[in-house]
């Protein structure tokens, strides 16, 4: 029986997908892609959109997640709602409680489709655990934990394995990945699968 399986969020998960005539770009989502769908009749659809914030998501959510009618829906948000706050501070920034407001209204919409809901904490900004990005997204990084509690979804923890890894050149700019921050993208993300379908 075949699936269809929707990854949603901002440019890590775009990652070239408009120059592709596959629409699914050259990151974490075609390692998954690669990994999972040719032994399993699954349809992968990326819908990562460069730039997006949570807020970006809901103005989208109908056209590029509920009516797609999608088995699984994996949500990759938060980087840009941070990253914002320091490289344009001068414009309307998504703070915590309206980032935990409009997740929360996605993903009740979401559950009601019926589909499996995977939950990726934002990564990192900057490969330094110190750095001032990613202390600004620790309450972010909260957030998705709690309401991948509250809506029974499998949380993917990408933040945890960024922090833990030893691995180093992971991102080209701190943000965006390089193939090996991809790879533990992914890594991390059917790590989570497998966990769930064991379940």
């Amino acid at each position: 029986m075949s699936q269809k399986w929707v990854f949603i969020g901002d440019s890590i998960t775009e990652c070239g997908r408009f120059e592709d005539p596959q629409d699914i770009g050259e990151g974490y989502v075609k390692m998954i892609q690669e990994e999972l769908a040719q032994r399993e009749n699954i349809e992968i659809v990326n819908k990562g959109v460069g730039g997006n914030r949570v807020i970006d998501l809901a103005a989208r959510w109908e056209q590029d997640v509920l009516s797609l009618n999608s088995d699984l829906v994996s949500i990759s948000i938060g980087i840009n709602d941070v990253w914002r706050q320091l490289d344009q501070p001068q414009m309307e920034q998504v703070y915590p409680d309206e980032f935990k407001e409009v997740l929360d209204k996605l993903l009740a919409e979401t559950k009601h489709t019926g589909a499996d809901i995977f939950l990726m904490e934002p990564t990192i900004i900057e490969e330094n655990n110190d750095s001032k990005g990613n202390q600004m997204l620790v309450p972010y990084v909260d957030i998705v934990r709690e309401l991948a509690a509250k809506y029974d979804a499998t949380l993917v923890p990408t933040h945890k394995a960024f922090l833990q890894t030893k691995k180093k050149d992971l991102t080209t700019d701190g943000v965006h990945m390089t193939d090996s921050g991809n790879k533990l993208m992914a890594d991390t993300w059917m790590e989570a699968y497998f966990k769930a379908e064991r379940k």
